[in-house]
């Protein structure tokens, strides 16, 4: 029983319905012409935009909410499909997968089994006459009709659905063919006399397509399933990247009571705001800040970073992470599918759901080509009959026809290397937000880097201390620590982390005073203690010693910051912090420019910072001083001479430019807008990471562009050869069950993707 597809009500122009989006999951696709079909029902609906992914088997629609999700399964129901609420990948339940995966296997065994007896029998009969025993036909369909009609039945149940729909899909062509080769063999040896009058050699009965068929029907039910189970497989290895990181995520969690109890609960029911424990071996359940403890943690599931990372109290911490060494009480910041790594998993499953330029003309073809297949054949058999007047003859060149054609390569070309691609990329640490993404490195010519965050840690360290009392570097550090303790400033974190590390404890600073901009002031130890901007001495006329003042300038010169501090109304020591260039940057500049990328660094700093880190770097291009919406006019001033430019940043200021570029890319430790203008997301705190990402994303094309130049080129080449009779159905079925295995197998390559082999 079929139900009647929706008809979509009147809609009022004036009416602005919400869009809402959701995903189904569509069983019983077998090829691209499937989800194609799907995907033109769902699209004929008034206010609805789906796009259906034949190798993740998922349908994301676009829906105005006129539209319940029960309906827009009604609809893929009518079109002769199952479907069911996609749930994301931590949840799926692979059972179903499995089940299908060992049926498969199953009928294979038992057509195989039988077809090697078959095959031996039939080609002796065919080129030694003189071996036909009796009853010799009924020996052979007995061997065959448990491969022609249990193990091929997944196929003959499709295609029967199809007709139901009126329409067609590969298994309409496989199973046709199993069908019309079987029927022709037993009218063969029964209901004809035999026309054999003497013997003939092995290979001329293999290669001439002799009139028993029995061996090409079950032969082509052992090659199809094969390619099947062997798919099945491959794309259940090609998701399963992704499905370990979705099982990153805790079970459940240890919630800190206001008693100092500890409750275990489901990690879903833990709130924002909330503490809990994680300890040695434990996954942390969510974002959020350490307030107790220290650990050495292992990020590799989530960033590819192979060392741990020590974290104390104080320090953030994503969820997924394990910890391996200590007791850690974090504070939850955010929870649920509101955690960074709820996030980058949906950036993956976006990135899988949607279609190349290449796969949607796949799609395209293959949505015509079974009904021009059929009538290809027909046309084979009708040529061979009338030309040649060999029905033989006819019938094999026109079961070839039908058997090789199947677009099932053209289906898996695309999306199966895009499923790898993101699921290694996520083991590395690169999530890629979509096609276009891919698409886009293509010719990526510049690279345009951001400097604090991108090119530096975005942290201000502390660099040295110059006084002009020999001997007074001490006590002054100590003095100014005490009143930067008391201070929130970056600047004051860094002077008073190195002072306690050398001093010791920090002494207590009374009449603490912040002026904003400016500077902090207090008294330590009886010592009226200032620390501060060069430019607000100068203003009150403090006098800089010599020793002091070249201290001054040559960090400036640097591109340095120099901070005074001034003890008893005189100034004492010129302190220098620096942010601090990340070990990475200078390799992956190096390499950007060995692939002939032309590299600038564009900043809203002073000219002399931005110069002095291009330098240590390697960039040679520099734009400094810009504000947010002048590093969009260097974007587009580039793309207007013709470059196609990245963007690398993680800043709030540097959203519009990463929209702006050909392709945005975020370093994952970066702030919201940053990583939703970008196409790509950096998940490793490692400019090489922008190479590593170029890299797999140049792969993937060149295994997409492979995929498509074979199964395009397969079928164009493959269809003449079979329709001049000079492809038997038994050869030809085992050259389209290759086709899509070396598909799906040519994909599966990118699995090993390594970028120490790119560097």
């Amino acid at each position: 029983m079929t139900t009647d597809p929706i008809v979509a009500p009147p809609r009022d122009a004036a009416t602005d319905l919400d869009t809402v989006r959701l995903s189904l999951t569509v069983g019983g696709m077998t090829c691209g012409a499937c989800a194609q079909r799907v995907e033109r029902k769902l699209n004929k609906l008034d206010g609805v935009r789906a796009h259906v992914n034949y190798a993740t088997t998922i349908a994301t629609i676009d829906a105005s909410s006129q539209y319940t999700e029960e309906e827009l399964r009604l609809v893929v129901t009518a079109a002769g499909f199952s479907a069911e609420p996609f749930v994301d990948h931590a949840h799926i339940d692979t059972s179903a997968e499995d089940a299908l995966t060992s049926d498969l296997f199953r009928r294979l065994v038992v057509a195989l089994v039988l077809f090697v007896p078959l095959a031996d029998l039939s080609i002796m009969f065919s080129a030694i006459p003189s071996t036909r025993i009796a009853g010799w036909q009924w020996f052979l369909l007995v061997l065959a009709m448990p491969v022609v009609c249990w193990s091929a039945l997944p196929f003959h149940r499709a295609a029967l659905t199809a007709l139901r729909h009126r329409t067609t899909t590969m298994d309409s062509l496989v199973s046709t063919g199993i069908a019309a080769a079987t029927l022709w063999s037993v009218y063969s040896v029964f209901g004809r006399p035999s026309t054999a009058t003497s013997d003939k050699g092995t290979w001329t009965a293999i290669t001439s397509g002799d009139s028993i068929y029995l061996e090409v029907a079950a032969g082509v039910t052992v090659f199809v399933l094969a390619g099947r189970y062997f798919e099945a497989k491959a794309k259940r290895r090609a998701g399963g990247a992704l499905r370990a990181l979705a099982n990153l995520r805790a079970r459940d969690v240890s919630v800190l009571l206001r008693d100092g109890a500890e409750l275990r609960v489901p990690a879903g029911e833990l709130a924002v705001g909330q503490r809990f424990v994680v300890r040695p071996g434990e996954i942390i359940a969510a974002d959020g800040v350490v307030t107790e403890g220290r650990s050495a943690v292992d990020t590799s599931a989530m960033t590819g970073e192979a060392l741990p990372l020590d974290v104390s109290a104080g320090d953030t911490v994503t969820g997924g992470i394990v910890v391996l060494d200590g007791r850690l009480v974090v504070e939850a910041a955010a929870v649920g599918r509101e955690t960074a790594l709820s996030g980058m998993i949906r950036l993956v499953e976006t990135a899988q759901t949607g279609k190349a330029d290449l796969q949607r003309l796949a799609d395209r073809i293959s949505g015509v080509f079974v009904p021009v297949v059929f009538a290809l054949a027909a046309l084979t058999f009708a040529g061979w009959s009338m030309v040649v007047g060999d029905v033989d003859r006819a019938v094999g060149a026109g079961l070839a026809v039908l058997i090789i054609a199947c677009p099932c390569a053209l289906g898996l070309a695309t999306p199966t290397a895009l499923m790898v691609a993101s699921g290694r990329g996520a083991q590395l640490g690169i999530f890629i937000k979509g096609h276009q993404a891919l698409e886009a490195t293509r010719s990526v010519d510049t690279v345009v880097l951001d400097k604090t965050g991108t090119v530096t840690t975005g942290k201000l360290t502390f660099r040295s201390i110059a006084t002009d009392e020999e001997g007074a570097e001490a006590e002054v550090l100590a003095l100014a620590g005490a009143v930067e303790h008391a201070s929130e400033h970056a600047i004051g974190a860094s002077i008073a982390a190195v002072a306690a590390d050398r001093t010791g404890e920090l002494s207590q600073v009374t009449d603490f005073v912040a002026l904003a901009g400016l500077g902090v002031r207090g008294t330590v130890r009886g010592h009226h203690v200032e620390v501060g901007r060069p430019a607000w001495f100068s203003e009150r006329g403090f006098v800089i010693g010599a020793r002091m003042s070249a201290a001054q300038s040559s960090s400036e010169r640097l591109g340095a910051t120099p901070v005074l501090v001034a003890v008893d109304g005189a100034v004492a020591a010129v302190i220098t912090v620096s942010d601090t260039v990340k070990p990475s940057a200078a390799i992956a500049v190096a390499r950007l420019k060995s692939y002939g990328v032309r590299t600038l660094m564009v900043t809203g700093d002073n000219a002399h910072v931005a110069r002095s880190v291009a330098d240590q770097v390697g960039v040679d291009e520099v734009v400094a001083e810009v504000l947010p919406e002048g590093k969009v006019d260097v974007v587009k001033s580039l793309q207007n001479a013709g470059r196609v430019v990245a963007v690398v940043g993680d800043g709030i200021n540097d959203g519009p430019a990463l929209a702006t570029a050909d392709l945005g890319l975020a370093i994952g430790a970066g702030t919201d807008v940053a990583i939703g203008a970008a196409d790509i997301i950096l998940v490793r705190d490692d400019l090489e990471a922008v190479v590593d990402s170029l890299a797999l994303a140049r792969a993937t094309l060149s295994t997409i562009r492979g995929n498509m130049v074979w199964a395009f080129g397969y079928n164009v080449a493959a269809i003449p050869f079979a329709a001049a009779g000079l492809l038997t159905p038994l050869i030809a079925g085992a050259a389209m069950a290759f086709s899509s295995f070396f598909v799906v197998s040519n994909s599966l390559r990118l699995r090993r993707f390594d970028p120490m082999t790119e560097r």
